[in-house]
């Protein structure tokens, strides 16, 4: 909360105010669109916030207004009659609830630190929680808990993870299972000793985050849930400057395992986006992260298996290239391969006798003692149809419940080990011709609003996005202010999606350009604005809005996979590679005849390999095509050699949302 304003934004933003009166044309700032700040000149004779103008001019040369050449240095403070003009404006104190005094722009801040009752509550609640007796794990909220699915196989999950975070899980990535795109090994023409083919490392970590403000925001971006192809929780980006940054043990492409002892691998995108914005001064994070690709032979086994069960497991294939539905992985502590998890809806998660931390003994009499996953994943391909499982397990282990077809819970094949994957998740739309529904998540809506105002009354909302957006992102709204037509007419809401103003098309513009449409526009008598309504199907956390403050608000990542494919724009990325090479990213999603049409999204990025060099694709991206031919229809067993044909260049058509901020 900033102590000059009373309201939240970003630190880089400009501070917040509630005008009690509707402030002149002539004191707005044309970047903003709010009463301006530091006012600064520009020698054309236009006026903007300091702040708004050295945004601005970090990235373009020219003046936002009437686009004549300029640079920062030419602009000056704008004259202290206009500035004391500014001073004066009458506002409304931020905590209303406590406070309903107004004052100038200028005593606000005094007004604060010195006599309002509700900011002075507010600081001695924050003493409070900052408190050294209070320090500790943060229990989470209770409705969130209440929520969470109560799957059996939560617990063992997280335990077994839990008591392997001290030693790295060799992962392997290899081999042509659906969601998988090759990233450990290519094959050569002469062919390769299976055992001998590299795995890809990963290691689960806990990581202790400090905060001296319980509230401050960890900085990052995620994606995925069970509610999504992704299934985990992924980074997908780290911000600057940021407290995560400043620690520097998360990176993007980490999953997000617990969050204070919490498993979160099996929750909803808002209901992990709670658990992480939950405030508290310690939060302890367990994360899954890929370190590259080892060439590490296997042990000497030396473990024993007095106290162990064997346990013989049939699984029957109705074709050869039906997926199991087995994570696979191989530790460095341990010789031999281990079931890391069960697909849900999958095969081998129908049959309910295999378990998580199964040890692979033998498949169709072939030794694995000292085998990898990819050598498993040999033989369950080859296999026509009974695939014989020999397992080793430890007393105590549960059997997991029988899954239903129907499930929602969703896995990712990134930390697959070999053995091929087919996610099975209810979802029936395509990039192409997708419904405006997003699975459970989102819908979208729209609708027309037609005002009748008067011809100096403002719209009074702010905007984000915009094509020029790093993630060209369509123009939608971030506030509605309490001054302005639209506040009182109550239609246009915060996340709604901007399609035109006055018969103006907005969806193709920067956000200058849709600024300036907006603000010519909102100057007649009569305004229509077509709107998209993005309607979360469910009720939403009510705790994901205690950040969401102002001009930092932007929607979670789960509500922008509702949007139609029209509002979806799409960039080339190319990648090149050697001969040897891997691509180095994973995907999920695909064709399934029961399910219908799902996305194709990257699910890992593995470091040191093409796509992780190259930095321009991001965990959460959708496929949409590859080398110009549509993704769409496709099942996993059909894109995954399409990517492998690709020898060395290809071309990934992908449309990406920006993660979630926390």
């Amino acid at each position: 909360l900033c102590c000059e304003c009373g309201q939240f934004h970003l630190l880089l933003d400009n501070h917040l105010y509630n005008f009690q009166d509707e402030v002149d044309d002539e004191l707005t700032c044309h970047i903003c669109l709010q009463p301006l700040l530091q006012p600064m000149d520009t020698p054309c004779g236009h006026t903007y916030c300091f702040k708004c103008l050295e945004n601005f001019m970090q990235e373009y040369n020219f003046c936002p207004m009437d686009r004549k050449k300029l640079s920062f240095q030419q602009c000056h403070k704008s004259s202290l009659l206009v500035r004391n003009l500014l001073d004066k404006l009458v506002v409304f104190c931020p905590f209303k609830a406590e406070c309903q005094q107004t004052m100038q722009r200028c005593e606000l801040e005094a007004h604060l630190q010195n006599r309002c009752p509700g900011f002075k509550k507010y600081k001695s609640e924050l003493q409070r929680k900052k408190n050294p007796i209070s320090k500790g794990k943060e229990d989470p909220p209770a409705r969130v808990e209440t929520n969470t699915p109560k799957d059996p196989e939560v617990p063992s999950a997280g335990s077994s993870l839990v008591a392997e975070s001290s030693a790295a899980a060799v992962v392997s990535l290899g081999t042509v299972e659906p969601g998988l795109v090759n990233p450990a090994f290519e094959e050569t023409e002469e062919g390769e000793n299976l055992p001998q083919r590299t795995s890809l490392v990963a290691e689960t970590t806990t990581v202790e985050i400090h905060r001296e403000d319980p509230e401050e925001e960890l900085g990052m971006r995620i994606v995925g849930g069970k509610d999504t192809p992704l299934g985990n929780i992924v980074v997908q980006e780290v911000l600057r400057d940021s407290v995560i940054a400043a620690d520097g043990r998360i990176a993007p492409g980490d999953h997000i395992l617990e969050v204070n002892g919490v498993n979160i691998s099996s929750v909803t995108h808002c209901q992990a986006v709670s658990f992480l914005r939950h405030p508290g001064p310690v939060l302890h994070l367990m994360v899954l992260q890929e370190k590259g690709f080892s060439n590490k032979t296997a042990q000497q086994d030396s473990s024993s298996a007095t106290n162990r069960e064997v346990i013989h497991v049939t699984l029957i294939k109705r074709d050869r290239s039906e997926p199991l539905g087995i994570k696979l992985i191989r530790k460095t502590d341990e010789p031999g391969i281990f079931i890391l998890d069960l697909l849900e809806g999958g095969l081998a998660a129908k049959n309910g006798k295999l378990s998580r931390n199964d040890r692979v003994l033998s498949i169709n009499g072939q030794d694995l003692r000292q085998g990898t996953p990819e050598a498993a994943a040999q033989i369950i391909q080859t296999t026509e149809s009974r695939v014989n499982f020999v397992i080793l397990r430890q007393p105590g282990v549960q059997l997991p419940e029988q899954v239903e077809d129907g499930s929602t819970s969703n896995s990712s094949s990134s930390s697959n080990g070999g053995s091929p994957v087919h996610h099975r998740r209810r979802v029936d739309q395509n990039h192409y011709r997708r419904k405006s529904t997003y699975q459970k998540g989102y819908a979208s809506h729209e609708k027309t609003v037609a005002i009748k105002k008067e011809p100096k009354e403002s719209l009074g909302i702010t905007i984000g996005g915009g094509r020029d957006n790093k993630n060209k992102l369509p123009i939608y709204v971030t506030s509605v202010q309490p001054i302005g037509c639209l506040f009182r007419d109550g239609r246009i809401k915060r996340g709604d999606v901007l399609l035109s103003i006055n018969g103006i098309d907005l969806t193709h513009l920067n956000y200058y350009e849709a600024v300036s449409a907006l603000k010519s526009n909102a100057a007649s008598h009569s305004v229509v604005l077509k709107a998209l309504e993005i309607i979360p199907l469910n009720a939403p956390e009510p705790s994901l809005d205690i950040k969401e403050q102002g001009f930092g608000w932007s929607p979670l990542w789960i509500a922008w996979l509702g949007l139609p494919s029209y509002l979806h724009c799409c960039q080339d990325i190319v990648l090149s590679k050697g001969n040897l090479e891997s691509w180095g990213f994973s995907i999920v999603g695909g064709f399934e005849e029961s399910k219908g049409n799902k996305p194709f999204f990257i699910k890992t990025i593995v470091p040191g390999t093409p796509a992780f060099r190259d930095r321009k694709l991001k965990c959460g991206d959708e496929i949409v095509a590859v080398n110009g031919v549509p993704a769409i229809g496709m099942s996993n067993s059909e894109l995954i050699p399409m990517l492998k044909e690709q020898r060395n260049k290809v071309t990934l058509t992908v449309v990406s949302w920006p993660g979630s901020l926390v």
